[in-house]
């Protein structure tokens, strides 16, 4: 999925000229990884490639390419230490260009998006969800720069924990506003009418969210904190039937005996339940607390998956 980096680039396309910086290769150490991407427009700039000197010349370059037409694109390689001075020691290769309107559809793509250079422009085809490098040689920091007639997969900088989240009360709310910015693609459900006010909610009915919640793959996480103690456990259940990879249930250590209690009497194996969630060490029933316990867990767990 696209990240929000391309938010960002839809908004400021809306608004005039933009121009969108991409952290192409490393070599050694360096502040942000292949992937990394920045839109910079006249007025401002969104997104980070890793801040410093080298950010500092990206934007330059970036508004120095925004006086050319559009499609216009460069590549640059940075050696951090001896170049800009930064103590990294690593090597960068950015692709800068001046984003072009009337091609800009791959922005949003949904998956792994190739790249190939013309002279005066870059065209972009989908190359599918989990796409690898495939016939491209990989890119490298070092060796000759690509130029016309290259073509690679564009790296992706994270990959996005998917996260199906069950209730939008209070501690759903402290959650969803707290991921913003992480990399976490979060599914937000709930069944209540007034719920459907929420930016971000589907609304759906209990049968539809259970079944939200049985159909979660391996890869992703399930939370589940909704209002109604009966339709946790049905959830609950639901999750545990499927194949989540976590399954996180709110509550109090007697709500999780309950629940186990039940669901050992109905034949259901509940080793993969994680109740109460949040990270351990991390104490208080606040909404905030909990909720930056327990995006602390999803973090976590993505670093292990």
């Amino acid at each position: 999925m696209a990240g929000d980096w391309a938010a960002d680039a839809c908004a400021a396309l809306e608004r005039g000229a933009t121009a969108l910086v991409t952290v192409l290769a490393t070599e050694g150490s360096a502040p942000r990884g292949p992937g990394a991407r920045m839109v910079v427009t006249g007025a401002g700039q969104r997104g980070s490639i890793g801040g410093g000197a080298l950010e500092y010349q990206a934007v330059e370059q970036a508004r120095a390419i925004l006086g050319l037409p559009a499609g216009t694109w460069r590549v640059q390689d940075y050696p951090l230490g001896p170049l800009l001075g930064q103590c990294c020691g690593g090597r960068v290769r950015l692709l800068i260009e001046h984003l072009d309107p009337g091609t800009s559809q791959w922005i949003i793509a949904d998956g792994a998006v190739t790249a190939r250079l013309h002279d005066d422009r870059i065209e972009r085809t989908s190359a599918g969800v989990g796409a690898s490098t495939g016939d491209h040689p990989p890119l490298c920091a070092r060796g000759e720069r690509p130029g016309a007639g290259a073509a690679f997969v564009e790296p992706v900088d994270v990959e996005r924990l998917p996260v199906r989240m069950f209730g939008a009360g209070h501690v759903g709310c402290a959650i969803a506003r707290r991921a913003a910015g992480l990399p976490l693609q979060l599914a937000w459900y709930d069944t209540r009418p007034d719920a459907a006010q929420t930016p971000g909610v589907v609304l759906v009915d209990d049968e539809a969210m259970a079944a939200c919640a049985a159909d979660a793959g391996e890869r992703e996480a399930v939370l589940i904190l909704t209002h109604d103690h009966a339709l946790d456990y049905r959830l609950t259940a639901a999750a545990l039937r499927g194949a989540a990879g976590f399954i996180g249930l709110i509550g109090s250590r007697t709500k999780r005996a309950r629940f186990l209690a039940r669901l050992d009497r109905d034949g259901i194996p509940a080793g993969r339940l994680t109740c109460p969630i949040g990270m351990p060490g991390i104490v208080g029933k606040e909404p905030d607390v909990i909720a930056v316990a327990v995006l602390a867990q999803l973090l976590a767990l993505r670093e292990t998956a």
